[in-house]
C-alpha cells in the first residue's frame, strides 16, 4: 500500500500516543473525525496498521532481570526448528523467540524476578528445550534506545 503525507501524519501521531481518541487524533492530524477514520479503516484493512496495545512495564511488576539466549540447534533432525520453538513458546517467562539465518539459529528473551529465579527458569525449563548444540547468554545491563516509532 502507498501512504501519502496525511497518513503519515496520522501514523506519527498514533505513535506518539496510541490511547488518544479518534476525535483528538483527527484534531492533531487536521482533519475531520469521518476521514480519519476513513484513513485508519485503509491502513487497518491493508495491514499497515495492526491495532493498538497497551506496553507493560514489567520491570515495573518486579521483574528485574532480561536474558537474550542465543541457541545453535542440532539440525540432524529435519524437525529440530519446530520442536524447539513450540517447546520455547511453553516456557512463561520467555517474551520473544526470533529466528535467524547464520551462525545463531534463535535467540529467545527471558525475564526473571532476580538471578536465582532466572537460575531456576534456565536449569529447569531452558536446559531441556529440544535439539539444543550450544547456547550462549547476552545478560542485559541497559536499553541506550528502545522505540516502535518509524521514520515517517
Amino acid at each position: 500500500m502507498q501512504i501519502d503525507d496525511v497518513d503519515r501524519r496520522i501514523l506519527r501521531h498514533l505513535m506518539a500516543d496510541p490511547s488518544q481518541s479518534n476525535a483528538d487524533l483527527a484534531e492533531r492530524a487536521g482533519l475531520t473525525t469521518a476521514t480519519c477514520w476513513r484513513r485508519i479503516e485503509k491502513m487497518q484493512a491493508e495491514g499497515v496498521l495492526q491495532g493498538r496495545q497497551a506496553i507493560i512495564n514489567w520491570r515495573a511488576l518486579g521483574w528485574e532481570v532480561e536474558v537474550s539466549l542465543r541457541f545453535t540447534l542440532d539440525k540432524t533432525n529435519p524437525r529440530s526448528f519446530d520442536q524447539f520453538l513450540e517447546a520455547a513458546r511453553q516456557v512463561p517467562e520467555v517474551i520473544e523467540i526470533q529466528t535467524f539465518l547464520g551462525q545463531t539459529d534463535v535467540r529467545l528473551n527471558v525475564i526473571a524476578r532476580d538471578m536465582a529465579h532466572y537460575q531456576q527458569i534456565y536449569r529447569s525449563q531452558i536446559l531441556s528445550l529440544p535439539h539444543i548444540q550450544e547456547t550462549d547468554a547476552l545478560m542485559l545491563i541497559s536499553k541506550v534506545k528502545d522505540s516502535t516509532e518509524l521514520p515517517l
